[in-house]
């Protein structure tokens, strides 16, 4: 994973999570490094990240514990190159994060490619909980439709059951804050790329904090050390 890098896998561990994890600039994590006799540039730091964080979310994957099967679905705003784009996330009952996906607009095509990538990867939902978004309602109808047309279980499977409501799905507007909160001071992407990359990294430590990988033993590791496990 590290091959041919000219810095220890330790430095370079340590400024991705740092970066995903705290509300640090690149400029603040090149100083930091400097204070510890390590001369490293903002822009390299910023390669880390995007190189690493998406196969580090992958690897995250497969040790991920199964999401329940009540969902919230929704949408927000994340800003590249001075352009509103869109965050679609997922939830479920327990606020353990389903699935995200960074679409450069906001339709049925996007709704629908978040949902499927979702399904394939946890299965039908029994419910959806979402706000008033009839292009989000279209988006479930159809790929619920798709996914039991394809079914080859010979059950009969019961179509999902969607709700519709502001107030229910105050849920995931709050776990929305938490991605905000940390995408914020990076004043804005400069790529849909770099953006996807990063915003994977994001959500991966925001499901670490949430406990949602699963080890042999109870006791969940410390954000340091999952990461390190993560990477080894």
């Amino acid at each position: 994973m590290f091959k041919g890098r000219q810095f220890d896998r330790s430095v370079i561990l340590l400024c991705v999570r740092w970066y995903l994890a705290y509300n640090l600039s690149l400029r603040d994590l090149e100083e930091m490094m400097a204070e510890r006799g390590i001369s490293v540039d903002h822009a390299t730091i910023h390669r880390w990240v995007v190189r690493y964080s998406p196969e580090l979310l992958e690897r995250f994957n497969q040790r991920k514990r199964a999401v329940s099967q009540r969902w919230h679905v929704d949408e927000t705003y994340i800003k590249v190159r001075g352009q509103w784009r869109y965050l679609y996330r997922a939830i479920d009952s327990n606020g353990d994060t389903v699935e995200f996906w960074f679409s450069e607009r906001r339709n049925l095509a996007a709704a629908k490619r978040f949902l499927s990538k979702a399904m394939k990867r946890h299965g039908r939902p029994e419910r959806i909980v979402i706000d008033g978004s009839q292009t989000n309602r279209e988006a479930i109808v159809s790929c619920d439709t798709a996914n039991r047309l394809q079914d080859r279980s010979r059950r009969k499977l019961k179509p999902i059951r969607i709700r519709q409501s502001c107030y229910l799905n105050n849920r995931i507007e709050q776990d929305h804050r938490r991605i905000k909160r940390r995408v914020r001071p990076m004043l804005g992407f400069k790529s849909m790329d770099s953006a996807r990359a990063i915003l994977s990294g994001i959500e991966m430590i925001h499901m670490i904090r949430k406990g949602q990988a699963k080890y042999v033993r109870k006791a969940q590791p410390s954000l340091a050390e999952q990461f390190k496990r993560l990477a080894a």
